[in-house]
């Protein structure tokens, strides 16, 4: 059986965690990677190891500039290779321009844009020789709905919004560049459903509100963002590259 080998970042809970359930079975190696949350990802890796799969964990903060090349660098020594990366790390940041700092501008563009081009150049290599070889090479970014909404009655994310933006960029960028042997595309998610106890950028009744703008009328859930990554890495993604696929009950249409 060919073995397909995957690294998701972020994949300790929330969307990066469902990917990897969705993804996980036999013939499939994943790399679960986490910036601290270490029991979160020996809790994926179990899961996958269940479904199936062959899992390793990752430790790393991608705000360090060497830690995506060494991330890449472990998964292709532990996995055997790379075909897939998901890159899914990243966090959303309310705060409003007048009162951003420059410090606080840095925390989102060097976790989501730059640790998402310190991935895709480390790995595009493994990635390009994979696709070289006949198989099916995949890059998937999971993007945000607030790099597109931008109304009075709804939250903004300046920096979270500039930094997917710029996420969204480049995966059209490198669409172009590795054609036609690696596809890449992005995820766009909605007001997306978080674990108990995870980061959250609104409060309740914040969220109350927001139902009322979600025309399906309900808050994604982690495991509707990974199925559609999952379509984008396997086989019914192989004629789509340099797209953005929204996932966000129609709050972006």
């Amino acid at each position: 059986m060919t073995m397909r080998r995957i690294l998701i970042t972020g994949a300790s809970s929330g969307i990066g965690a469902a990917t990897a359930r969705a993804l996980a079975g036999p013939g499939t190696a994943i790399a679960v990677h986490c910036r601290g949350n270490r029991n979160g990802a020996e809790a994926v890796a179990a899961d996958l190891r269940a479904a199936g799969a062959e899992a390793l964990v990752l430790v790393g903060d991608l705000t360090e500039p060497e830690t995506p090349a060494r991330l890449v660098q472990e998964a292709v020594a532990g996995l055997g290779g790379l075909e897939v990366l998901v890159a899914n790390a990243g966090f959303a940041d309310r705060t409003q321009v007048g009162a951003m700092t420059d410090e606080g501008f840095a925390r989102s563009a060097d976790t989501i844009l730059w640790g998402f081009l310190r991935l895709a150049r480390a790995a595009g290599p493994h990635l390009l020789r994979a696709g070289e070889a006949g198989g099916a090479a995949r890059l998937v970014a999971v993007s945000s709905f607030v790099a597109h909404l931008f109304r009075t009655d709804a939250a903004t994310f300046p920096a979270s919004a500039a930094a997917k933006a710029g996420v969204e960029v480049l995966v059209r960028s490198l669409a172009i560049e590795w054609a036609p042997h690696v596809t890449v595309n992005a995820v766009v998610p909605g007001f997306t459903q978080k674990d108990p106890g995870a980061h959250v950028a609104l409060e309740a009744p914040a969220w109350e509100a927001i139902l009322a703008r979600i025309p399906l009328r309900r808050l994604g859930q982690p495991a509707d963002v990974a199925a559609a990554i999952a379509f984008l890495a396997g086989p019914g993604g192989a004629y789509m590259t340099g797209q953005a696929l929204h996932v966000s009950g129609g709050v972006v249409i």
